[in-house]
């Protein structure tokens, strides 16, 4: 009898040890979804949640949070933001019933991509351990909890993930996405106003014929690029054959003059004839002078030269003929005349611009006048030709037209390739002040996830939602006050790809 005693006792013992090691087996931590329900939570299978295959969700607590569980101790993790700014809230359990939270020592680490890490410490409140900080968004972290209770420690770490997309270099060049570095840039701001590209009107030339004739030759024609001094049009004139002739007459009338002049000099000075005699010969000479240098001046305003007028032929091979050169350099923009056609002396026959620079002219309404100031800086903008310029103001009206109601400003660009055309409309933002800030992005870069304004960080292979709060813009770059940093690379370009896949994928945000 006291064998089989013995022996009953032994199997008694080997099943509780063998029931032991069942218990302490079944107590390892429990690694399970996310409360967010974005994506699944195991740290080492992330992988595979990353190519579709489907886990077990997360095992859900009295309070709808995340449990944790070692042996008969358990915690409840959930992110409460129902009025307050997100926070972590954990109920202890032990066997699942309350433990006074002030029993517990807890801290939790967040572990965000391209960030450092982030420790938040816990403290009572009512029956729960709240968190010291407030929890920014996005909910996408590694989570290393750390918990002492009656010198027993535990510790759990899982991951939960929103608005995050695994993309590799191919798929992001296939999706035409383009990348970014946020950082300081100088932000501008604008008025924008309408205008229209016109001629530089210091620059325009309108020639006319200044004497009437027929036309015998007319080398160019409207877009010819002309320089100052080249021949545009002959003109047979008869005007101009009376002028030639009289210089010619009056040339000769002076040198006949002149000649008397000097012999009743000498004959005076030597006391043969009378001083009256000299006397006449002297104011003949001056009148002679007086005509000559009268035709000659008659001349010279028609464009022939001293050369010429001194030769007497007017710097051509016959007397009527009359050359007409081009004033500046440009090209021909008007032409009013043909071969055989007569025109009058102040007939507008040729037009020529200078088209190396031009006017962007502005109407400014009076609400705006206060606004627009002598040398502010503007960006010329054409959306036909898809390109812009930079100037500042050189001109601002000083009347407000009876019709329109309005004054004009315009800026001088330069236009070395004649790509700003007159009559072009352009938009016109003059700087009304520039700062500079910080942080900046890419306008295109902004997209609306979850009715928040996001920014689609680049970690590595992943790109992630970044909810960001927005400042100032100028049109082509925008503040970031908050929710970026410097220097982390973005989808600056084709973000709405991004975007497109989240609503593909179905992410949600459940606390």
């Amino acid at each position: 009898m006291n064998n089989r005693n013995i022996l009953a006792t032994a199997g008694i013992v080997a099943v509780g040890i063998v029931l032991g090691l069942l218990i302490l087996i079944g107590g390892k931590p429990s690694v399970t979804a996310d409360e967010h329900g974005a994506e699944k939570a195991k740290h080492e299978t992330s992988e595979k949640s990353e190519k579709g295959r489907k886990e077990e969700p997360a095992a859900k607590g009295p309070h709808g949070g995340r449990m944790l569980s070692q042996g008969n101790f358990a915690l409840e993790v959930t992110i409460f933001e129902q009025g307050v700014p997100p926070e972590f809230r954990v109920y202890a359990l032990e066997k699942g019933k309350p433990v006074d939270p002030a029993e517990v020592k807890l801290q939790i680490q967040l572990d965000r991509l391209g960030a450092q890490p982030e420790m938040i410490r816990f403290g009572k409140a009512n029956d729960f351990l709240r968190g010291e900080q407030a929890v920014a968004e996005p909910h996408s972290f590694k989570v290393s909890v750390a918990a002492q209770r009656k010198e027993q420690t535990y510790q759990w770490t899982y991951e939960q993930s929103e608005g995050r997309i695994r993309m590799d270099e191919p798929a992001m060049k296939n999706a035409g996405i383009g990348l970014g570095t946020a950082g300081p840039a100088r932000i501008r701001s604008t008025l924008q106003l309408q205008g229209e590209i016109q001629f530089n009107q210091d620059r325009l030339a309108h020639v006319v014929p200044r004497l009437s004739g027929v036309v015998v030759n007319s080398g160019k024609n409207l877009g010819d690029q002309v320089k100052k001094g080249d021949l545009l049009a002959v003109l047979e004139s008869r005007t101009l054959a009376d002028l030639k002739s009289e210089h010619l007459a009056t040339q000769t009338r002076l040198d006949l003059v002149r000649g008397v002049f000097e012999r009743e000099k000498r004959l005076w000075e030597e006391k043969i004839s009378a001083q009256q005699d000299y006397l006449a010969s002297r104011q003949a000479l001056a009148e002679a002078e007086i005509a000559y240098r009268n035709v000659e001046q008659k001349l010279r305003a028609l464009g022939i030269t001293h050369a010429a007028v001194m030769r007497g032929d007017g710097g051509s091979d016959g007397l009527t003929r009359y050359e007409i050169r081009a004033p500046i350099d440009g090209v021909v923009i008007e032409k009013h005349l043909a071969i055989g056609e007569a025109v009058k002396e102040d007939a507008s026959i040729f037009t020529i611009a200078d088209l190396s620079t031009v006017w962007a002219e502005m109407t400014i309404y009076p609400k705006d006048l206060s606004s627009v100031r002598l040398g502010q800086r503007v960006t010329v903008r054409a959306s036909a030709l898809n390109t812009e310029a930079e100037g500042r103001v050189a001109y601002v009206g000083s009347l407000i037209g009876e019709q329109t109601r309005s004054a004009k400003a315009r800026v001088t660009l330069p236009n070395p390739e004649h790509s700003w055309r007159p009559g072009l409309f352009v938009t016109v933002d003059l700087v009304q002040d520039e700062t500079e800030v910080p942080v900046a992005v890419a306008v295109d870069a902004i997209q609306t996830y979850r009715d928040r304004k996001v920014v689609f960080g680049r970690f590595g292979e992943f790109f992630e939602a970044r909810p960001v709060e927005l400042g100032r813009s100028d049109g082509k770059s925008i503040e970031v006050a908050s929710g970026f940093a410097p220097g982390t690379s973005y989808a600056a370009t084709n973000s709405f790809v991004l975007k497109a896949d989240l609503g593909k994928a179905g992410a949600n945000h459940d606390h």
